[in-house]
C-alpha cells in the first residue's frame, strides 16, 4: 500500500527512536567529542610548520576526521532503527575511508559552488541593481540544492553510494517533497535554536568574568552539542527513511517499522 509522507508521523518515529536510544546515542556524542578533540590536537602537533602544504594537510586531515565521526554517527543511528530488538558490533557502526571520502567529494563540490558563486558577486558589485537580483537567485539556488541534497550522506552511508550517485538518490527521494523536506529542516533549526536557549541563559545569568568565559562557553557548547546533535541526526535519518517508503508499494507492517 502507498504510504504517502507525513511530517507529525516522521516526528513521532522520531522521538519514540530518540526516546528508546538517547543514553546511546549521548554516550556516543561524548565519545565523538573526546576523540576528536584528541585527533585534532594530535594533527596540530603533528603539522606545526605554517607552510602552505602543512595547512593544506592539516584542513583536509581536519575535515576527514569531522567526516568520519559524522558518517559513524549516521550509522549509529541507522544500526539502531534497523536492529532494535538484535545486538549489533562496534564494527558494523565503523564506516569505511571510502564513504568519508564520497563525503568529503560533496563537501568540496558545494565549496566550490559557493566560491564561484562568491567570485560572480565580486565580479558584479559595481552593478548594484543587478547584483541584488544575482545573490537572491543564488541564494534560491542554494536553498532549493540543500534541500534536494540533504539526504545524500543517508545513501552514502544506506547504500554505500558514490558521490555522484547519492546527489542523483536524494534528488529523486525529495521529489514531490520539496516543501515538506524544507519544512523538517526549519524544525531542526528551530530545535537547535531552542536547546540553545537554556546554555545561552545560564551564561548570562551567572555573568562569567574574562577568564571564565572561554571555559564556560566551550563547555556550554558540548553540552548542547550532546543533546542536540543526536536529536537532529535522528530526525534526518527517519525523514530519509519515511521518504524511501512513500516512494515504494509496501505493505503496512513494512512501513510501521519506523
Amino acid at each position: 500500500m502507498y504510504h504517502p509522507f507525513s511530517i507529525i508521523e516522521t516526528l513521532r518515529s522520531s522521538w519514540n527512536i530518540l526516546r528508546k536510544n538517547f543514553a546511546v546515542l549521548f554516550i556516543y556524542s561524548i565519545i565523538s567529542l573526546f576523540v576528536y578533540g584528541f585527533l585534532n590536537v594530535l594533527s596540530l602537533l603533528l603539522f606545526i610548520n605554517d607552510t602552505l602544504v602543512s595547512e593544506l594537510i592539516l584542513f583536509f586531515f581536519q575535515i576527514l576526521i569531522q567526516s568520519y565521526l559524522t558518517l559513524s554517527f549516521y550509522k549509529l543511528v541507522l544500526t539502531l532503527m534497523d536492529k532494535e530488538y538484535y545486538e549489533f558490533e562496534f564494527k558494523e557502526i565503523i564506516p569505511s575511508l571510502k564513504m568519508a571520502f564520497n563525503f568529503i567529494a560533496i563537501i568540496i563540490a558545494y565549496t566550490l559552488l559557493v566560491a564561484t558563486l562568491f567570485f560572480i558577486n565580486k565580479f558584479l558589485e559595481e552593478y548594484d541593481s543587478i547584483l541584488v537580483i544575482v545573490q537572491v537567485l543564488e541564494m534560491v539556488l542554494l536553498l532549493f540544492l540543500l534541500v534536494r541534497s540533504i539526504f545524500c550522506v543517508c545513501f552514502i552511508v544506506d547504500d554505500d553510494s558514490k558521490p555522484a550517485e547519492s546527489l542523483k538518490q536524494s534528488f529523486e527521494v525529495t521529489k514531490g517533497n520539496f516543501f515538506n523536506t524544507l519544512f523538517i529542516g526549519v524544525i531542526i533549526i528551530a530545535i537547535m535554536i531552542i536547546t540553545l536557549i537554556p546554555f545561552v541563559s545560564i551564561l548570562s545569568l551567572f555573568g562569567p568574568n574574562r577568564s571564565s568565559i572561554e571555559f564556560l562557553i566551550k563547555i556550554s557548547f558540548y553540552l548542547w552539542f550532546v543533546i542536540a546533535f543526536p536529536t537532529v541526526q535522528v530526525i534526518i535519518m527517519v525523514t530519509y527513511r519515511k521518504l524511501i517508503y512513500s516512494h515504494l508499494d509496501v505493505d503496512d507492517d513494512t512501513a510501521e517499522t519506523l
